[in-house]
């Protein structure tokens, strides 16, 4: 009897999970990747994430400096990133729709970058990050595939960051059709 060959019986990945309130209570990584439950929404979780986010940011606005902003940001890229790994590997799935960290991080630095905005200004901002978010218009697409792994392979740090990237992209792009929009 011959040993199979692993290239071509690869080893089963597990199902992919579906995430729960008892999921992301397990660890704390999945509650911040979670986005504190709003990712558990089972319509459109990244919009109800980035909803959160709004409201989230309105409350902690007044009370942080730019600097700490800034360090909010910064801080909160890394452990999404860790909180994303970890999760997206817990679920089995490299990029879980329910992981909406990526669009918390990216929002606030949208909001941050915009504010003082008014009401129709935050609107206007939240529309647009919502559509290169979802529609993942040319380089958001580009951002997207950049880190995917291959099919079955184990999720690393890559893809984690990978989770991340798209949306500071689309957030990138929503600020420049922003600046764009002021300038003319």
């Amino acid at each position: 009897m011959t040993p199979a060959d692993p290239a071509l019986n690869p080893p089963l990945q597990p199902a992919p999970l579906k995430p729960t309130a008892r999921f992301m209570l397990r660890h704390p990584a999945h509650v911040i990747a979670l986005g504190f439950g709003s990712g558990l929404s089972p319509v459109a979780p990244g919009t109800v994430g980035t909803l959160w986010a709004w409201l989230a940011f309105l409350v902690m606005q007044p009370h942080l400096s730019d600097l700490q902003w800034a360090l909010v940001l910064g801080v909160g890229t890394l452990v999404g990133w860790w909180a994303g790994t970890v999760t997206a590997r817990h679920l089995h799935t490299a990029d879980p729709s329910a992981v909406v960290w990526d669009e918390v991080i990216a929002f606030w630095a949208v909001l941050w970058l915009v504010m003082p905005a008014g009401l129709w200004g935050q609107v206007a901002a939240f529309a647009l990050f919502r559509f290169f978010d979802a529609v993942k218009p040319g380089p958001v697409a580009w951002a997207d595939g950049l880190f995917k792994g291959k099919r079955g392979a184990p999720i690393g740090w890559g893809q984690g960051f990978g989770i991340l990237f798209d949306d500071l992209v689309a957030a990138l792009c929503t600020l420049l059709v922003i600046a764009l929009w002021r300038w003319v």
